[in-house]
């Protein structure tokens, strides 16, 4: 069986990641049966195409919601999305454990899938001071975080690899806005995880969020951390293009034998 090397050198995302196992040859077909299956097909869409990132190809993965009160800036990479409140923002941890349970997926990404929301759900409930049945939060909540976790889940477990490897995940610095106001980077739900998993951050100077909670929680749920082998026997690389405008914005996956 072969390894991953997240190599988060410019970030983590959600749709990042998606796209970034899309890229490295995971099953589209077992990601859009995986979708459909959870019958919220009325709220969203999706698109996968090749980008070019400092004219490297990538691939983008794009969850398009479908109703117009519900559009905005589909930007992944910030952490609270500007939307209005709606039936979206109420669904809690109990509510969304039951979609991905009656989704049409292996035990596997549905474990996956509930481990990574639950990495989230606790990280909000501790930063707002709440239970966590009580968190009903946007970034949990959203119909594009449901798509990118349950997708990231499948095909993750499509590709199956032995071990799982994180070297450093890099943040950026300053504020970012969302539904609460200002927030500095990173973000707090993105440091209760990191402090609670042990993630190795890494912050620069670039201005703003390379590090969305949902991508720290994806990270978190699959950081184990061992070292990095020294040498790799590199299968294929998977690059995963963010939508944030800073310098390189893309998760590189590598799959490799030692």
């Amino acid at each position: 069986m072969s390894n991953l090397y997240f190599e988060c050198a410019n970030g983590i995302s959600g749709d990042m990641s998606v796209a970034a196992l899309l890229d490295l040859g995971a099953d589209r077909q077992k990601l859009e049966k995986a979708l459909f299956s959870l019958n919220l097909n009325n709220e969203f869409s999706y698109e996968i195409k090749d980008v070019f990132v400092n004219t490297i190809k990538a691939t983008d993965f794009n969850v398009i919601l479908n109703k117009k009160e519900h559009e905005h800036d589909k930007n992944h990479h910030q952490h609270q999305k500007h939307v209005n409140h709606n039936s979206h923002e109420h669904r809690n941890l109990e509510d969304i454990n039951s979609i991905i349970e009656n989704a049409d997926i292996t035990d596997n990404a549905k474990n996956l899938a509930k481990k990574i929301f639950k990495i989230v759900a606790q990280a909000e409930a501790s930063v707002h001071g709440k239970d966590i049945n009580d968190v009903h939060f946007h970034e949990v909540g959203a119909i594009d975080s449901i798509a990118d976790i349950v997708a990231f889940s499948v095909l993750f477990d499509d590709l199956k690899p032995e071990k799982v490897y994180f070297k450093s995940i890099t943040e950026g610095s300053g504020c970012v806005k969302c539904a609460h106001g200002l927030m500095n980077v990173p973000v707090p739900a993105v440091c209760e995880i990191a402090s609670k998993y042990k993630l190795p951050l890494k912050i620069t100077d670039n201005d703003g969020e390379m590090i969305t909670p949902t991508g720290a929680a994806i990270a978190a749920a699959l950081f184990t951390g061992e070292k990095l082998p020294e040498t790799l026997i590199i299968q294929s690389v998977g690059n995963g293009a963010g939508k944030r405008p800073y310098p390189n914005p893309v998760l590189r996956v590598i799959k490799f034998d030692e």
